[in-house]
């Protein structure tokens, strides 16, 4: 069942945080509602503009209106994730969107505000709510390209003033994560007096966390032990900074690279153990085992494992 992401938020805030997983074709969207159901957790589809050209708009909404057929008892939204002022209009209009993401916080402040005004007053009449962000995480994904030395904490003391004029309905806010497979050297950890001070300032307000992938070691290891070339010093947040950041209000942790490096494990142990093997669904198949089990441990550490039945009480009484 599509729900809203504000009706998600709603249940989820201060408790748990909400996992966004992002798809580009059927393989990742059976193991990521298998996953789910197997840890009844409410989740977020997230499709990207790179996913929306890869596998067309269409065939993605075909796949995702599939899949709840396929699994009824599934409860989650649909958001589009790091969208232009343009990609966010088409979404909205389509009718099958739960909610978009205006990027435009690598314009300055009131520009950032403006954009997002727009996107927002569109988005409210088709009853859709807006993500946006305000400070800049480092790092690549897509089209997104951040040197570290450009990347910059959000401020909490403009958060309010950010929220206020631009009706943004949640915030994106660089906390301290990445974008990509290459992410830090040595430790990271979140910066939490931000998102402390996010959450005094702003109290209710769902915090977004972008880059949230953990880079696991021995993903990384089993790459490249089956021919990949991965820095293996890389390494991504802490999972178990997850479940604090959640109580703080962080509400929605955004999850796309640590996926891929399955993707990307599987298939390459998979060749390499079989090389006169072509037929790609066995692989296929092992990689949405796979990626189900993955979607389990990440919601595990969310806290949004076993929280399916409350969201469908909270959901029902609308």
């Amino acid at each position: 069942m599509i729900v809203t992401t504000a009706q998600l938020f709603k249940v989820a805030y201060g408790k748990f945080a909400i996992g966004a997983y992002n798809i580009n074709n059927a393989e990742q969207t059976m193991g990521l509602f298998k996953g789910c159901l197997a840890s009844k957790a409410p989740f977020i589809i997230q499709i990207s503009k790179g996913a929306r050209k890869y596998t067309e708009k269409r065939m993605l909404e075909a796949i995702i209106r599939s899949a709840e057929e396929i699994f009824p008892e599934a409860i989650f939204a649909v958001h589009l994730d790091h969208g232009d002022e343009e990609t966010c209009y088409d979404c909205i209009n389509s009718g099958f969107y739960s909610s978009v993401m205006i990027d435009a916080s690598h314009d300055p402040f009131d520009k950032n505000v403006e954009i997002t005004r727009r996107v927002v007053d569109k988005a409210y009449a088709k009853g859709l709510s807006v993500e946006a962000e305000l400070g800049m995480l480092g790092g690549v994904e897509e089209d997104i390209k951040v040197e570290e030395g450009n990347a910059c904490l959000t401020n909490p003391d403009e958060v309010e003033a950010f929220v206020s004029k631009s009706g943004c309905d949640s915030l994106a806010a660089a906390i301290g994560t990445s974008h990509g497979a290459y992410k830090f050297k040595g430790q990271q950890s979140l910066h939490f007096e931000v998102i402390e001070a996010i959450q005094k300032r702003m109290p209710g307000l769902p915090i977004v966390m972008h880059g949230s992938s953990s880079v696991p070691k021995d993903e990384v290891l089993r790459i490249n032990k089956a021919g990949g070339t991965l820095d293996p010093t890389a390494c991504g947040v802490n999972e178990d900074e997850y479940l604090p950041a959640a109580k703080l209000g962080v509400t929605k942790v955004n999850i796309d690279t640590d996926g891929r490096l399955v993707w990307t494990r599987v298939h390459r142990e998979y060749f390499r153990d079989h090389p006169s093997e072509f037929d790609f669904r066995p692989p296929g198949k092992i990689f949405i085992d796979e990626y189900a089990k993955f979607i389990e441990h990440k919601n595990q550490k969310l806290g949004s494992a076993g929280q399916l039945d409350a969201v469908r009480a909270a959901v029902s009484k609308k």
